[in-house]
């Protein structure tokens, strides 16, 4: 059997979870599956799981690669006791059975145990299906998906414990012919944003985005200096979101502390002391909640209302944009919203000077605090390029570094 360098990485890692973040063509699934069928030959009754989106997804790309793995080796044919096409089964002589399985929610994904599960396409599954199945697998579970953009594996999964991350491309998969090279690389000349998660395998962005000035960091520097505190008023649907903004050498730094549904004043209270707030230190609230407002002044914390008014929400974001702003790693709500919060567009598409207003229950406090705290002037080194890839691998590092 012919594999490449991804294969071998795949094979002999030792974390729990593995995560193949890759381009086209980079040979992720083919060599993950590979994986699985040596796997599945060397310990008897084995029970291996691979998940799609849906079943066309599969048997488009998943199935279809395992039954080349199976027709290119003889060994396979002599070790596979049988493919049953109806119920996407390949069951081994020794007991052990790769099936392939979509589901369509969390209840569904509850139904069964394995030793091993792969989690094909990611991005197209939901948070809540992968939590059931990663609960219910035994051994180690696989992951791939291309990077058009940020989603639950970024958000929850990468820099965790016991879970690496693979960075693979088309130049790590020998079996590529030339003209295929070649037109996964014109892909820079017609858009650089493709190029760069299809040709490079890295996380790309939604267009459109608000904000582009801003990344993750470890951590707060010790000497950054705390400028006040956001808040923003929720309940029912919308989350309570409430942070803390720094300054330091011209940049902004930020840390999430809560972002909830269904608090109330005094459970904000609460969450203040939780985080260890100083009473002294200036929290900027929506000001179109001022019984709220009113409500926390009477517990002893320092809470003044945002200086709203006409083009506030645009005033704000320019000064937020003249700022290279700096988001902690734990702030995960937060990245989550930068990653989303779009400027509007019209019917025929043309983007529109506001911005949507949805994925903002952290952003808003940001803003109430530019508005009342930040100079208009900013910081003229965010004109340097930040990095493109906001979420640093972990555990295993990028392939490409790995392999050379």
């Amino acid at each position: 059997m012919k594999t490449s360098t991804l294969f071998k990485h795949n094979y002999e890692s030792a974390a729990n979870v593995v995560i193949n973040q890759g381009g086209t063509s980079s040979g992720k699934t083919y060599a993950i599956e590979q994986v699985l069928f040596c796997l599945a030959v060397e310990t008897e009754k084995l029970v291996i799981t691979v998940v799609g989106q849906d079943i066309p997804n599969l048997k488009s790309g998943a199935i279809r690669d395992a039954q080349q793995i199976y027709d290119g080796s003889d060994v396979f044919k002599r070790l596979i006791k049988n493919y049953n096409k109806t119920d996407r089964i390949f069951e081994f002589h020794n007991g052990s059975l790769i099936e392939f399985k979509s589901y369509a929610n969390a209840q569904d994904a509850k139904s069964g145990k394995r030793d091993y599960l792969f989690v094909n396409e990611a991005n197209g599954i939901g948070w809540d299906v992968y939590t059931e199945l990663a609960l219910r697998t035994k051994k180690r579970i696989y992951i791939d998906y291309n990077p058009n953009s940020g989603f639950w594996v970024h958000e929850k999964l990468i820099g965790k414990p016991g879970v690496q991350l693979l960075i693979s491309d088309h130049r790590h998969n020998p079996f590529n012919d030339e003209p295929m090279r070649k037109k996964i690389e014109a892909l820079k000349n017609e858009d650089l944003e493709l190029w760069k998660v299809y040709a490079r395998g890295l996380t790309g962005k939604i267009t459109g985005l608000v904000f582009s000035n801003w990344q993750v960091c470890e951590a707060i520097p010790q000497d950054a200096k705390l400028i006040a505190a956001g808040l923003d008023f929720g309940y029912s649907i919308d989350e309570t979101g409430c942070l803390l903004v720094y300054k330091q050498n011209g940049e902004l730094w930020v840390d999430e502390l809560f972002y909830e549904t269904g608090l109330t004043n005094t459970d904000i209270s609460g969450k203040l002391k939780e985080q260890f707030i100083s009473k002294s230190t200036e929290i900027i609230a929506d000001s179109a909640e001022p019984k709220s407002i009113e409500e926390l002044k009477r517990r002893g914390w320092f809470v003044t209302g945002a200086k709203k008014g006409a083009d506030s929400i645009k005033n704000s974001i320019d000064i937020l944009k003249r700022y290279k702003i700096n988001v902690t790693r734990n702030s995960v709500n937060l990245r989550k919203e930068l990653g989303k919060y779009k400027w509007r567009t019209d019917n025929s598409g043309r983007t529109l000077n506001q911005p949507i207003d949805t994925c903002n229950h952290l952003i808003d406090p940001l803003r109430y605090v530019a508005l009342n705290k930040l100079n208009t002037k900013g910081n003229s080194q965010v004109k340097s390029r930040l990095p493109t890839q906001q979420h640093p691998p972990a555990n295993g590092g990028i392939l490409g570094e790995l392999i050379g």
